[in-house]
């Protein structure tokens, strides 16, 4: 016989009575003609309330040697006994493995990934110089986020807003930029603003976040805004590399994005996909190191030892050395350890929260242009008002 006892604390007041009625009677057939309703209701009620008790880390084990799901690890064990003191079942507390999940979840992606329909080449650009490459950067661009400006009563970002700006504002550096033979894309995370299908929260510590439409309408226009920027690229550079890293609001959606875009233009030569599951990532230009990290995990000032330490090769054959990292939306430049931190700020206009703590900063981006021998050699910054003119 089941006992039902561990499903009480997550019952509803119906399925409390069908519980009762089982644990009076001795099974769903005799509860259900007790309480004169079909035993399909009281099933599905126990169906559900099971389903339910899972969700919040608990899973009945009546088979002593069972495991909990797959991608889940075992917070605790209850064991529940019979009336002769004997052991008669188990109630095993899961939670869930971020480790686990991420190996389901790339699988998945993978699997999907290989129906995904392929884009063919398109012509190379003539023309280009093959010793410039120029990095494009967006940072924080939170696709998704709903922003309101108190002083002119309209809205600041929402989806429609920020594809106007962020397409824009790449054009623009583009069309200012020298016609380098390669550029970076370097999408520097926290693109999408949530990363949750149920509620727009944060991933980490799930603070609840001002959010623009539901999140397909999210992924859509973060997809397209990706497609035009790298069409824009295309036309102009011979070689094209993305980056498309993680961020603190963005840590699943990251690896998705990495692997859908990389099968998307697999039959694409110029372009290039930085496929890395650390959040540190590099790119050798000649005599140059390029580097780069949302700044989630590591302050600026920390990051010149961080890569020096772990990407030792590329660091020892180069003479000029830049990481660039975002995550604050404010610009700032340092230079430590042999290595130069630029820290960019956004184009996406404040949410309430940065709001309500007075924090400010120039919305702007910067397209900077550096060369295989000698480093940075040109920059060029584009601001919203700009698209204005």
């Amino acid at each position: 016989m089941t006992d039902y006892k561990p499903l009480y604390e997550f019952a509803s007041v119906r399925q409390l009575e069908y519980l009762g009625a089982i644990e009076a009677h001795g099974n769903m057939t005799k509860a259900a003609k007790a309480l004169n309703t079909a035993t399909e209701t009281i099933s599905r009620a126990m169906t559900s309330l099971r389903a339910k008790a899972a969700s919040r880390g608990h899973s009945p084990q009546h088979d002593m040697t069972r495991t909990v799901p797959e991608g889940f690890s075992i917070k605790g064990v209850s064991t529940y006994y019979d009336k002769d003191g004997k052991p008669s079942g188990q109630w095993v507390k899961s939670a869930a493995d971020a480790a686990a999940q991420a190996v389901i979840q790339k699988a998945a992606i993978e699997a999907l990934c290989e129906e995904l329909p392929r884009l063919g080449p398109i012509s190379p650009v003539l023309g280009t110089l093959d010793h410039l490459c120029n990095v494009y950067t967006l940072t924080d661009s939170h696709v998704g986020m709903l922003a309101w400006n108190v002083e002119t009563q309209s809205g600041d970002w929402d989806l429609k807003i920020a594809e106007k700006v962020l397409v824009g504002c790449f054009a623009a550096m583009v069309e200012a930029s020298p016609s380098a033979s390669t550029c970076v894309i370097a999408q520097l995370g926290d693109y999408l603003h949530y990363d949750s299908a149920i509620s727009p929260v944060t991933p980490q510590h799930g603070h609840i976040l001002d959010a623009d439409g539901r999140m397909p309408m999210m992924v859509k226009t973060a997809i397209r805004i990706l497609r035009t920027v790298i069409d824009l690229a295309l036309s102009k550079h011979k070689t094209v590399v993305l980056l498309l890293a993680e961020g603190n609001h963005d840590i699943s959606s990251s690896v998705w994005l990495r692997a859908m875009f990389q099968a998307l233009y697999e039959n694409e030569p110029r372009i290039k996909v930085i496929d890395s599951e650390l959040p540190y990532y590099t790119y050798q230009h000649g005599e140059t190191m390029l580097a780069w990290h949302h700044g989630h995990l590591k302050k600026p000032d920390a990051l010149p030892l961080l890569f020096a330490s772990q990407f030792p090769k590329i660091w020892g054959n180069t003479s000029k050395r830049y990481v660039h990292c975002g995550h604050r939306h404010h610009a700032t430049e340092i230079e430590k350890s042999g290595m130069t931190v630029t820290q960019h700020p956004t184009l996406a206009a404040r949410d309430a929260y940065a709001s309500r703590g007075g924090w400010m900063a120039e919305r702007q981006v910067t397209s900077i242009t550096y060369s295989n021998k000698f480093g940075l050699v040109a920059k060029n910054t584009v601001t919203p008002e700009m698209l204005e003119i």
